[in-house]
C-alpha cells in the first residue's frame, strides 16, 4: 500500500477503553512517521485535549479537530482551516435540544463551555463511564447563563455536543436535527452523545483539504474510525479502515476492517500493510 497520510480517530479507535494509547500503537505510529508518513489525529476533540502521548511524541504536526471544524498546524501554531456554526443557528439548535432530557455544551474559541447546572449533574447523563465522566467534566468550563454568555461573545461555535442517559431518544433526535437543520452535520462518536457541526465541517472534507495543502492525493491516505462521525473520512481516504468495535454503518463504509481498539487494531493494520 502506498500510504502517505494516516488519519486517526481517537476515542474508540486509537485510544482503548481506558482512554490510553498503548505502547504498541505508539511504536507503530512512530515507525510509520519515520518512513515519511504524516500521522494526523482526526477527532471531535480540541487539539490540546488530545492524549499527551500524541502531543509530546514529536511526530504529530497536524491535527484535524472538532470533526473537521478546524485543521491545526502545531509546528507553526497556525489554524489552516476553520468551519464553524453561525451563532443564530446554534441558538435554534439549543431551542430544539431543550425539549429532551439532555445536557448540551459548545466548543468555542478552542475551549469547551457548559451551563453550570448541566456540568454539576453530568454524571446523570454519562452513566457507568467514570473515565469518560472525569474527562468530560475536566475539559468543560462551567458558566452561569451559558446561552447569554454566548450571545455576549457573539462568535460562531466550533461544535455542539449533547449527552443523554436514555439513548432510545437518539435516533429521533438525529433524524429531526438533520431534517430541521440541513446546514448542519449531525453524528455521534460515543454510545451516549450527539455531535453537531457545520454541514461542511466533516472529517472527510478536512482530510481532502489537508492532503491538498500537503500536495498528497487523498487516494494515498488511510483513515481509521469507529463512529458515524468517521464515515466521511473513511469514504474520502483511499484506504478506509473500520475498527472491530465500529458501528455497522462505519463497517459498511470501509474498505478494510481491523481488530478492536482494545486489541491494538490500528497497530495490527499498520504492521501488516504499512511498515516496511
Amino acid at each position: 500500500m502506498d500510504i502517505r497520510l494516516i488519519a486517526l480517530d481517537l476515542d474508540g479507535t486509537l485510544c482503548n477503553s481506558q482512554r490510553q494509547v498503548t505502547e504498541r500503537s505508539m511504536a507503530a505510529l512512530k515507525a510509520a512517521a519515520e518512513q515519511g508518513v504524516h500521522i494526523v489525529p482526526t477527532t471531535g476533540r480540541l487539539f490540546h485535549a488530545m492524549p499527551q502521548e500524541l502531543l509530546q511524541c514529536g511526530f504529530v504536526r497536524y491535527g484535524i479537530c472538532m470533526n473537521g471544524g478546524q485543521i491545526y498546524d502545531a509546528a507553526e501554531d497556525r489554524i489552516l482551516h476553520r468551519d464553524e456554526i453561525p451563532l443564530d443557528t446554534a441558538m435554534r439548535v439549543y431551542d430544539y435540544l431543550e425539549q429532551f432530557p439532555v445536557a448540551y455544551d459548545c466548543y468555542v474559541n478552542n475551549g469547551a463551555m457548559m451551563e453550570r447546572a448541566f456540568w454539576e449533574r453530568l454524571g446523570e447523563y454519562i452513566v457507568g463511564k467514570p473515565l469518560d465522566l472525569a474527562y468530560s467534566t475536566k475539559l468543560r468550563t462551567p458558566v452561569e447563563g451559558f446561552r447569554a454568555r454566548l450571545l455576549e461573545m457573539g462568535v460562531p461555535l466550533q461544535k455542539i455536543q449533547a449527552f443523554m442517559s436514555d439513548v432510545s431518544i437518539r435516533p429521533r433526535m438525529l433524524r429531526e436535527l438533520q431534517e430541521g437543520f440541513p446546514e448542519l452535520s449531525v453524528s455521534f462518536s460515543l454510545a451516549y452523545n450527539i455531535e453537531i457541526n457545520s454541514a461542511t465541517a466533516t472529517k472527510g472534507n478536512a482530510i481532502k483539504k489537508l492532503c491538498g495543502h500537503l500536495g498528497i492525493s487523498a487516494a494515498h491516505a488511510a483513515a481509521f474510525g469507529d463512529g458515524t462521525n468517521d464515515i466521511s473520512m473513511l469514504q474520502a481516504a483511499g484506504y478506509g479502515v473500520a475498527m472491530g468495535n465500529a458501528v455497522a454503518e462505519v463497517k459498511a463504509a470501509a474498505n478494510y476492517e481491523t481488530a478492536s481498539n482494545d486489541d491494538d487494531g490500528v497497530a495490527l493494520f499498520l504492521e501488516k500493510y504499512v511498515l516496511k
